[in-house]
């Protein structure tokens, strides 16, 4: 498992996020940031396969170092 972050350049709305029941969201102007665990690359591209479909572009993703 480790924990990510996705960078979109979109502000998601509520009804949105409830798709990534996972994350946490984190509203930014124009853009949002979603943060957590998510166990595999097969659930990583799950969400970012989602994300492109709703129409919202990802801007980054990266791996958040364990403390």
């Amino acid at each position: 498992m480790a924990r990510m972050l996705i960078r979109v350049d979109a502000d998601l709305n509520e009804d949105l996020l409830t798709a990534f029941p996972q994350l946490v969201a984190r509203h930014h102007p124009a853009s949002t940031t979603l943060s957590g665990d998510v166990a595999d690359q097969q659930e990583l591209q799950g969400i970012l396969n989602l994300l492109t479909s709703l129409g919202v572009d990802v801007v980054e993703v990266v791996t958040i170092p364990e403390a």
